[in-house]
């Protein structure tokens, strides 16, 4: 399988499991009348996993390294936090479909805006006419579903 089939098969799959993690938290938030403890207990099973996939593949040596890195690059864990603490939140109440799409649109908006300007060292792709094009596609199909 060539390299980049795999890379988009491996992110369909982590994307498929996004709105499954917004079902399954929610419904656990909800049975337990705590989205912050299911949101904790998410974190306590993610990182657990995590661990277990870092022992198996390349050790902890990558710790060594984390003193001295800039500050700005631990904020995905602080992002990591604020989305399935809403999503955990709000999906319950506003629809699991409905979260995840504006979830989606910000996702498209972010991802056009770090890569036309080359945020946080991501590879510069302009947003040209086709690409725009396409965005704008996908955010109208996004509506389209949720029209329906």
């Amino acid at each position: 399988m060539p390299e980049t089939l795999r890379y988009a098969v491996l992110m369909l799959a982590a994307g498929v499991g996004i709105p499954i993690l917004a079902a399954l938290n929610a419904q656990l938030g909800a049975r337990i009348a705590s989205p912050t403890v299911a949101a904790v207990v998410l974190f306590c099973v993610a990182l657990i996993g995590a661990l277990a996939v870092m022992l198996l593949t390349q050790g902890p040596a990558g710790f060594a390294r984390l003193p001295g890195q800039p500050w700005h690059l631990f904020l995905g864990g602080c992002l990591v936090c604020f989305y399935v603490l809403s999503v955990t939140f709000i999906a319950p109440r506003f629809g699991v479909g409905n979260a995840v799409f504006f979830v989606l649109m910000g996702q498209m908006l972010s991802a056009a805006a770090i890569d036309q300007f080359g945020l946080f060292g991501a590879i510069v792709r302009p947003i040209t006419l086709m690409r725009g094009a396409g965005i704008g596609c996908m955010a109208f199909g996004l509506f389209l579903i949720q029209r329906a």
